[in-house]
């Protein structure tokens, strides 16, 4: 009888991509969606924040503790993994750059830890994204900012880019099984292609002429990331009317400390040319860095007011081992940084909420993706929830809806 494992995965898209890249290559075992029932845990890790360690110690410790082998690799894999092996929580540690091996990795008969090299580029087509008509595709892997609070280019590596041809494959498979929107994922989209001469903008282009791809979500861009062919791109039909756009803070004084490339007033002026195109507009926002005083803050929140932006990623400045920002005084109190990420977040809400009121005469198109509680799941063209009351199965398919109500926080239609 194969040994069954269970997949465990914390943080981003991308992550949930390299899970998928894992599952393709597994082998002689059998994937379990119940943790209960498995022999084995994969811990894919995130690290980005002091919570997000903590939660990946924690499970790993409380799923050893029950008895399971436990594979710890992800993004903690080089930060925490050699402690939790050395503690013996875990049975073996490897990086982002083995996971293709990882049906050989899980036949180890003794424990072992790999360090990442960093350097790796996927080769792998996932045949299907489990259970989903929405699938995540890598499309780079890295990231060459050198933001001053962020850990992730000491985990991830420099960025590199997969082969378009791949990419291509890849999109085109899962087509093939059922999948219709694509969410193009890495850890700095927008720097795909800069080693190759191409870039994003012309990859969507490429992926629109594939047959059974219905739209393009693009994971996050830098502002400074979208150029004129980018915006050239904004009319094209596959495109999501939605953009996420990584501003992380809205005070040129913060973004300096942040060694971020972006700043108030251009950001500004780029946002607003978007929305005119009728997009609804999403962000990064940090609150709580040091030196981020009251009166910089007011600042910062009349700046952040003026942004045309729909929807919110808000974090609590978190301190990472090996970044500028983990040096510097100035802390900001963990209470104020809660009322500060309350209040912007309850800002965005409100503007969600009027976009969508504006927008109530255009028609939604839904991709339905689950069935709950009596109602059909989904999300629109503008990245916004959508709850559906009908009497046929509307799973996995595209609802156009021009009848429906704008509530507080999602739209409802009754078919």
């Amino acid at each position: 009888m194969k040994q069954k494992v269970y997949f465990k995965t914390f943080g981003c898209r991308t992550n949930l991509f390299d899970t998928q890249v894992m599952l393709a290559h597994l082998k002689d075992f059998e994937h379990t969606c119940k943790e209960d029932q498995a022999d084995i845990i994969v811990l894919n890790s995130c690290t980005v924040t002091n919570d997000a360690d903590y939660s990946a110690r924690a499970y790993a410790k409380k799923m050893s503790a029950l008895g399971k082998k436990v594979y710890f690799t992800g993004c903690g894999s080089n930060s925490q993994g050699l402690k939790l092996f050395e503690s013996g929580h875990v049975f073996g540690v490897f990086g982002h750059d083995a996971k293709e091996q990882i049906n050989t990795l899980l036949h180890a008969k003794e424990g072992f830890f790999h360090a990442d090299s960093l350097a790796h580029v996927d080769s792998s087509i996932v045949p299907l994204f489990v259970g989903k008509t929405r699938a995540f595709v890598k499309i780079q892997e890295g990231c060459d900012f050198k933001c001053s609070y962020c850990v992730i280019p000491l985990v991830r590596g420099k960025s590199r880019s997969l082969p378009e041809s791949q990419i291509l494959t890849q999109c085109q498979v899962l087509a093939q099984n059922g999948v219709l929107e694509i969410v193009l994922t890495g850890t700095n989209v927008g720097s795909y292609g800069k080693e190759t001469g191409s870039n994003i903008a012309r990859l969507i282009k490429n992926i629109a002429r594939l047959e059974g791809i219905k739209r393009v979500r693009i994971g996050s861009l830098e502002p400074s990331q979208i150029d004129a062919e980018f915006l050239e791109l904004l009319d094209h039909p596959i495109l999501e009317r939605h953009l996420h756009i990584a501003l992380q803070h809205s005070h040129d004084s913060m973004l300096k400390r942040m060694r971020r490339r972006n700043r108030t007033h251009s950001d500004r002026q780029l946002l607003e040319r978007i929305a005119l195109k009728g997009f609804a507009l999403g962000t990064d926002f940090i609150v709580g860095h040091p030196y981020e005083s009251e009166s910089l803050w007011q600042e910062a929140l009349q700046n952040f007011k003026a942004l045309p932006l729909t929807h919110l990623h808000p974090f609590i400045y978190s301190a990472r081992a090996g970044t500028l920002s983990s040096t510097m005084g100035a802390r900001v109190r963990g209470d104020v940084a809660k009322q500060r990420l309350r209040t912007i977040s309850a800002c965005v809400q409100e503007k969600n909420h009027a976009f969508r009121m504006r927008a109530q005469n255009t028609p939604l198109e839904v991709l339905v993706e689950s069935y709950k509680d009596g109602y059909y799941h989904g999300s629109d063209q503008y990245f916004n929830p959508v709850v559906i009351s009908a009497p046929r199965d509307l799973r996995a398919q595209w609802v156009r809806l021009e009848n429906y109500q704008v509530q507080r926080e999602r739209s409802y239609a009754a078919l």
